[in-house]
């Protein structure tokens, strides 16, 4: 007997379903040893990684992942490099947002990604794009275009996607129930869930809040829980009332404005802020600003400032949310004779700017492409710059008599803090944290160049109302790192205590009434600001933009995701989801019809800004109206604006 044949008879020939399972091994022994590199390697770097309870789970979930792609590979080793070029591009973004913005990956990031690439300039840029880009290219490259198995797996896929799209409640119900749920503290769910899990269930929540817009009795009860009543000439031209109307208001919208001193541990070398804004300030009783954000998506704040009520969503309102001409700030000031303008030197759609500045009544945007660049911090236009070329600008307005409303909204002091050559570093820091001296830095400038710009103004319109805040405070490094080594936010928002939730969205307030100099504010959310602007002008004409200021001065809500706080005095009261503290009964309701006319003004048949029927008999015709077609002139009003600007 050969040699051959004596080791066939002893080694039997491997059989197809051997191969096939071998195969299996090899892929799921892949994922195994993927995922445990790539979860030691962000622990290591960058101080993120599931719960140990969880690592089970998100694993069973990567290979569930990794089972449906091998089933659509061409083979193992294409498998191998597209499973890992796939799954590290969603777990280093995560992990990277986690550490810098506190909170993980979400569906609506994926749906606000475009605006990234609007911001971003050279390798960062491109780096982003290839983190879309590669991964794409690497399943692309994977497929088994002539293989039914990989068209089977496919379809299965898009079976399951379609089932949550028609069904989100059950799915986010049982995923609830068994994964856990916690709003406010969303860089908790995803380290008890794992990111594959977290993604699935925080999608098919986005899904079912697909809510439909409430009704007229729901807006009538939301309007009478608070107090209000609906404006009663919505769009209609307005007379000027009289006392302050047609004074001249300028908003200052400052990009990550805070106030830097309380970072202990960081030993800077001297107070960053202008000694003048330091004494503005303290003039106002050292106001805040309530922000809905931390560390961006500083279009919410905007968003605030100009239609009065809050965001709380972990979205961007402009993005989704706005989908009606609304009478915000700039379109009731506009029903006045004011000249509305906003300026803002950033690409001009980021953020869905271009439709939402239309949908609240700007009449004028000018953006990067209005402005000379001539003084840029990498590609952030100065502010010195910015204020020179507004002031310019608006210079014949403020010398013809028309009334104006102008909106600024800065761009220097974005991440990570640039500076050029005419802005040399003076602040040093002990801090390790590199961004800490770099912010200190740019807090340095951005003040100073703030109160030249306000003398100059203030001496120009010495009766202006002129408000100015930080939209959200500055992201300081990777797990809050530079306030977390001063004790003044935890690492992980499961850890904090109730004063760092606000701590998380205080920013710096003042506001100037004419000569008669600053406000005593105290903290104050920014959806009550164009409410106080109103007061301040004397103007008493019916607006929405009283609706959420109805509820009672003494006692301030700030929502956020998940959870709310309210402040009353000094006293702070902190309200998570799923809390029974009786103090949060009222706020709760609060919230909860805040929402009903949130949703019909903004994206509804816009109940609440119609006028009062007159007679019954208009009252009846509605009625029966409304019973047609589960509400068929809701559904015509609504389609009547539901137009992009």
């Amino acid at each position: 007997m050969s040699r051959s044949a004596l080791f066939h008879s002893i080694t039997p020939p491997s059989t197809p379903s051997l191969t096939m399972l071998r195969g299996w091994a090899c892929a799921m022994g892949i994922v195994v040893a993927w995922y445990v590199a790539a979860q030691a390697g962000i622990a290591f770097a960058i101080g993120v990684s599931p719960g140990q309870d969880a690592w089970l789970r998100d694993l069973a979930a990567h290979l569930l992942a990794g089972t449906a792609l091998f089933l659509m590979a061409r083979s193992l080793k294409r498998f191998a490099l597209a499973m890992a070029i796939v799954f590290s591009a969603f777990t280093v973004s995560n992990a990277i947002k986690l550490a810098v913005l506190g909170g993980p990956v979400m569906p609506d990031d994926f749906i606000a990604a475009k605006n990234l690439f609007l911001l971003l300039e050279g390798w960062q840029l491109w780096g982003s794009v290839a983190m879309l880009a590669v991964p794409l290219a690497g399943l692309l490259w994977m497929f088994a275009w002539r293989q039914p198995r990989a068209w089977l797996a496919l379809a299965g896929v898009v079976l399951a996607v379609m089932a949550v799209v028609r069904h989100p409640a059950p799915v986010v119900s049982w995923m609830d129930a068994r994964f856990g749920d916690w709003v406010w503290n969303q860089r908790g769910n995803y380290e008890m869930r794992g990111l594959p899990i977290h993604l699935a269930q925080e999608a098919a929540r986005n899904l079912s809040r697909r809510l439909p817009p409430p009704q007229a009795g729901e807006v009538d009860e939301a309007l009478a829980r608070l107090g209000a009543k609906p404006p009663s000439g919505f769009f209609k031209a307005a007379q000027q009332s009289s006392g302050g109307a047609g004074r001249n208001v300028h908003m200052i919208v400052l990009e990550s404005f805070w106030d830097p001193t309380p970072l202990k541990a960081a030993g800077l070398s001297a107070d960053p802020l202008d000694p003048a804004f330091r004494k503005l300030w303290k003039a106002t009783g050292n106001a805040r600003a309530l922000s809905p954000v931390f560390g961006g998506y500083t279009a919410n704040a905007e968003f605030e400032a100009l239609c009065g009520f809050p965001v709380r969503a972990d979205a961007v309102f402009f993005e989704g949310s706005l989908r009606r001409d609304v009478p915000c700030l700039p379109r009731h000031l506009g029903e006045a004779g004011y000249r509305s303008i906003a300026s803002h030197p950033n690409s001009a759609p980021f953020w869905n700017r271009i439709n939402a500045y239309g949908r609240v009544g700007f009449g004028q945007y000018w953006s990067d492409r209005d402005f000379v660049l001539d003084d840029m911090n990498r590609e952030f236009l100065s502010d010195a710059s910015l204020y020179r070329q507004v002031l310019e600008r608006i210079g014949p307005d403020l010398e013809n008599g028309q009334p104006l409303f102008n909106y600024v909204l800065t761009y220097f002091g974005h991440l990570d803090y640039p500076l050029n050559e005419a802005r040399p570093p003076v602040i040093e820091a002990r801090s390790e944290n590199e961004l800490v001296a770099a912010y200190a830095n740019t807090v340095y400038y951005k003040s100073r160049e703030l109160m030249a710009f306000l003398r100059e103004l203030r001496e120009r319109d010495p009766e202006a109302i002129i408000v100015l805040f930080g939209d959200h405070l500055p992201s300081l490094g990777w797990n809050h790192g530079g306030y977390a080594e001063s004790g003044l936010l935890a690492a992980s928002r499961s850890e904090f205590d109730d004063a760092m939730f606000r701590t998380l969205v205080a920013t710096p307030l003042v506001v100037i009434d004419g000569r008669r100099g600053p406000v005593r504010t105290g903290d104050l959310p920014i959806y009550a600001l164009p409410a106080l602007i109103l007061d301040l002008l004397g103007d008493e004409r019916d607006s929405m933009l009283r609706f959420v200021a109805q509820a009672d001065d003494e006692i301030r809500v700030r929502p956020l995701p998940g959870m709310h706080f309210t402040l009353e005095g000094k006293a702070l009261t902190v309200c998570r989801q799923g809390g029974d503290k009786p103090a949060c009964e009222a706020s709760n309701a609060w919230i909860e019809a805040v929402s009903v006319l949130e949703r019909d003004i903004f994206s509804g048949a816009q109940h609440a800004l119609r006028a009062p029927m007159r007679t019954d008999m208009l009252q009846t015709v509605e009625l029966e109206l409304d019973g047609i077609g589960g509400g068929l002139l809701s559904d015509v009003l609504a389609a009547d604006s539901d137009n992009d600007v």
